[in-house]
Order: structure tokens, then C-alpha cells, then sequence
């Protein structure tokens, strides 16, 4: 990364990168700005986020402009439901991503123009874009009013993939009903699981994440303040979070204004991920049916291979490696069809050595992938039989080198082989596996701390 960007100031009627003329500014935050812009050529209004390079320390700008690559990347997943991405250069030294223009502004800022919106609709739109990015294995992991826009005829669409989820926001401004905007990784909507600091801010993320996040974001918009009480300083944290700990939230207030969503927020509020509504299609049974739209819900197939004969691969959706792809089979050592998958580490030789910088809950040795000649089935199974010897986990699995090995060692008990599960858990479409493992089909999304990896036929 160049240490020399230029600081770029943008008015009305400039011209971005020779393409994009400026009609005006949209928002700005600590790093970013956001303008409506139109092609010069065709007219086409477009949304153009910059991302202010400049007001970084150039230590720290590898790891945004990843993050604003991963945003560009999200956008590209074809949905109703979700801003596009539809091009993205640099000015200046600073990226820039084209997207789609929603004129209505966000969910926020229409509610404190007390607007008249279907929320309920709105509400079903959401779980729908929400459905097209876990089905992607994306968690979006920062989902609130500000990261839901509002096209011409206020259909809602995500947005907000790769900085706003990011766990250094601090208190900034505030919103419409004095909830603040920005906060320590949005602790407002962040489920307990994420906030428990025995696991770390992070060490589980999935699915379930941003369905406590979509029940505490409706039950401020029906209500008019947030479930579990007040949050206007940081002083109101503590009881905040433990009320969300202890499933205590105003449900009278709800029942009160709308009964006919206490279902679903209940079910999405559920403290224990393991017994929170599980994924988007269960949740979108549970709203309302009071939408006004004959609209079906269409579970479109993804675009991928269901034909494991020609053998599988796994594709990383999320993650500090995005698209990169195994081809299991190729990786088998000496013809033996077991596969161990870990976290990156010079300690540990994995066949598939997972890079994690941002963050350390993928486990050395985290799972194992296992063919099965016999009935051509792929087996995923958390943990590893590894041996414990410090020489022997740096060794091309399956030579151990208690077989070769010259080193003096004290405790032969060392080189014996024993199974170690993770430390954080491994998860086939949010749900965990044991060692006793599950067979993996086309489509299934894993995810191994805030790694997301999809099976696929090859």
C-alpha cells in the first residue's frame, strides 16, 4: 500500500475518475464518504462510496481496504434485496465503490421523518436479503437501521458488508430516537454469544448473529426504543448487555403496539444461539402475514455444482482469503483420503492451513474432512487425531514422526495418536458438529470462527 494518498474533496458538479459527476453528498463518516453521482455518458444515478485512505495511519490501511473489497464483493451477489455493486477504481490513492442509488435514504432516517412504512414488509424484505447472503455465506454482523436503505417505492435493501461492521466504531452521533449510531461494535444489536468476553468479542458468527440483530432493529422500529432499555452512554452498557443475557426485554410495550410480532422477536431474542430461531426461511414463517404483497418467496438455487463424481471442493465465502478454492482430492497426502484444516500457523502442518490475522478462533487443529470410498460420501468431523509431540503436529500428516523421528523424548506418551476437538467449535448450515461428524452436501456453508467456506461440487 502507498503511504502517499492525496486527500480528496468532492463538490457539486465534479468529475470522479473522468466518469462520475457529483450531485451531491450523502453522508460522511470517520472514513468514508458517500455521494450521488451520475454518469457523464448516460445519465445513470448512481451511489459512490470513497473510502478516505488519508485519514488512516498507513499501518492500518491493508486491513480497510480489504474490508472494502469484501463490501464490493458482497454487492456482486445477484438479490433483490441487497445493494449492488456495480464498479469500483481508485482516485487519489483512495478506492471507490459504484452502487445502487436508493433514494428514500435509510431506515433510520425515515423513521424520524415519521414517515408512514409497512413494517412488516420492510421486515420481510430484510429477512430476504439476509436468506440470499447466509445461503452466500455472508453474515452481514452489523445489521441495524442505518444499514437498511429505502428505494423509490421503499423497498428495503442492505447494505454496509465490510467497514460499518467493523468492531472499532466508537460513540459518534446519534439517531432518530437517541439510540447512538455509531458504538463499540454496534453493542446495541449485538447478540450475548458475541458479547460474552469468556468466548471473545467474536469466536462465534453465524446466521443466528444477525437474526438476534434483525429482533432487537424491529422491535426499535415498532416500538420506538431498543428491547432491553435505555443505551444512551456508555455507562448503560453493563445492565444493557446483562438484560440481554437474561432474556429481559419489554415485551409488555410490544404486546402493547404490536402483538402480532411478539412471535418472532421472541424467538429471535432467545439468548442461546442454539435455541434462537436457526436460520432466515424459519424466521420469515414466523412475521406477520399482514404484508400487502402477493410477492411469493422464491428459494432460488444457487449457481453451483451439485455433482461431486468429478470430486468436491471448498470455496471461501468470508474470511481473510475470499473465493479461494480447494480442491480436496488433489490434497490427499500418499493416497489417504483424510483431510485436517487449521488455522495457519508455522506449529502445525494442516492440508488446509486457514489464514486468520484479524483474529485468532480458528483452532490449529480445528476439523477433518474424510472421504468415504465405499459410498463416495465427504464426512466433516470437529477436532483431529493428532499426536501431541511439538516435531510431530509439523509433520506431513500421515507420517508421524514417532515412525522416523531421531529427537529425544522423554514422556513417549507424547507421540501417541489422540483426538482434539476445537476450541471454538466447527458448524455445518449454523448447526455443530461433533467429532462423530456429518456428511457434507452441495451448498453447505461451514464456518470455522469468522471463516465461512461453502462445499461444492467440483
Amino acid at each position: 500500500m502507498n503511504d502517499c494518498v492525496e486527500r480528496c474533496s468532492f463538490s457539486k458538479g465534479d468529475i470522479i475518475d473522468s466518469i462520475w459527476r457529483v450531485e451531491k453528498k450523502l453522508g460522511e463518516g470517520t472514513f468514508g464518504q458517500v455521494f450521488k453521482v451520475s454518469d457523464k455518458q448516460t445519465g445513470a444515478v448512481r451511489a459512490l462510496k470513497l473510502l478516505k485512505l488519508w485519514e488512516m495511519p498507513p499501518q492500518d490501511r491493508p486491513n480497510y481496504m480489504k474490508r472494502f473489497d469484501r463490501e464490493y464483493q458482497v454487492g456482486s451477489i445477484q438479490s433483490d434485496y441487497i445493494v449492488r455493486s456495480s464498479s469500483k477504481g481508485i482516485i487519489g490513492g483512495n478506492p471507490y465503490v459504484v452502487m445502487d442509488y436508493c433514494p428514500n435514504g435509510d431506515l433510520c432516517t425515515a423513521l424520524g421523518k415519521k414517515r408512514l412504512l409497512n413494517l412488516t414488509l420492510i421486515g420481510k424484505q430484510i429477512l430476504l436479503g439476509l436468506n440470499d447472503l447466509h445461503r452466500n455465506g455472508i453474515i452481514h454482523r452489523d445489521l441495524k437501521p442505518e444499514n437498511v436503505l429505502l428505494k423509490a417505492n421503499n423497498n428495503a435493501v442492505l447494505t454496509d458488508f465490510g467497514i460499518a461492521g467493523d468492531q472499532n466504531n466508537r460513540i459518534t452521533r446519534r439517531g432518530w430516537n437517541g439510540v447512538p449510531k455509531e458504538f463499540f461494535g454496534t453493542i446495541a444489536y449485538m447478540p450475548p454469544e458475541q458479547l460474552n468476553p469468556k468466548r471473545g468479542m467474536q469466536a462465534i458468527v453465524l446466521p443466528t448473529t444477525d437474526l438476534f440483530s434483525f429482533g432487537v432493529m424491529m422491535y426499535q422500529c415498532l416500538v420506538g426504543a431498543l428491547p432491553f432499555g435505555n443505551l444512551n452512554t456508555e455507562a448503560d452498557v453493563p445492565l444493557y448487555v446483562l438484560r440481554g443475557k437474561d432474556n429481559n426485554w419489554d415485551r409488555a410495550s410490544l404486546q402493547k403496539i404490536a402483538p402480532d410480532w411478539v412471535s418472532i422477536i421472541e424467538a429471535c431474542l432467545i439468548p442461546d444461539y442454539r435455541q434462537r430461531v436457526q436460520n432466515a426461511s424459519e424466521a420469515l414463517n414466523l412475521l406477520p402475514n399482514n404484508w400487502q404483497d402477493s410477492t411469493p418467496v422464491i428459494d432460488q438455487a444457487l449457481r453451483i455444482s451439485e455433482d461431486l463424481s468429478r470430486g468436491a471442493v471448498l470455496r471461501v465465502m468470508s474470511g481473510e482469503e475470499p473465493n479461494k478454492t480447494y480442491d480436496l482430492a488433489s490434497l490427499f497426502t500418499e493416497g489417504v483420503p483424510i483431510l485436517c484444516i487449521g488455522r495457519n500457523s508455522d506449529d502445525v502442518w494442516n492440508h488446509i492451513a486457514i489464514k486468520e490475522e484479524e483474529s485468532s478462533f480458528i483452532s490449529r487443529l480445528h476439523c477433518t474432512i474424510e472421504y468415504n470410498t465405499g459410498n463416495g460420501q465427504w464426512i466433516i468431523r470437529d477436532g483431529q487425531s493428532r499426536c501431541t509431540c511439538p516435531i510431530g503436529l509439523r509433520y506431513t500428516f500421515p507420517f508421524f514422526p514417532c515412525r522416523t523421528c531421531t529427537a529425544i523424548c522423554r514422556d513417549s506418551s507424547k507421540g501417541r495418536l489422540k483426538w482434539k476437538d476445537s476450541l471454538n467449535g466447527t458448524f455445518v448450515n449454523s448447526q455443530r458438529v461433533e467429532s462423530a461428524g456429518v456428511v457434507l452436501k452441495p451448498g453447505d456453508i461451514i464456518t470455522l470462527g469468522d471463516t465461512t467456506i461453502r462445499f461444492e461440487g467440483h
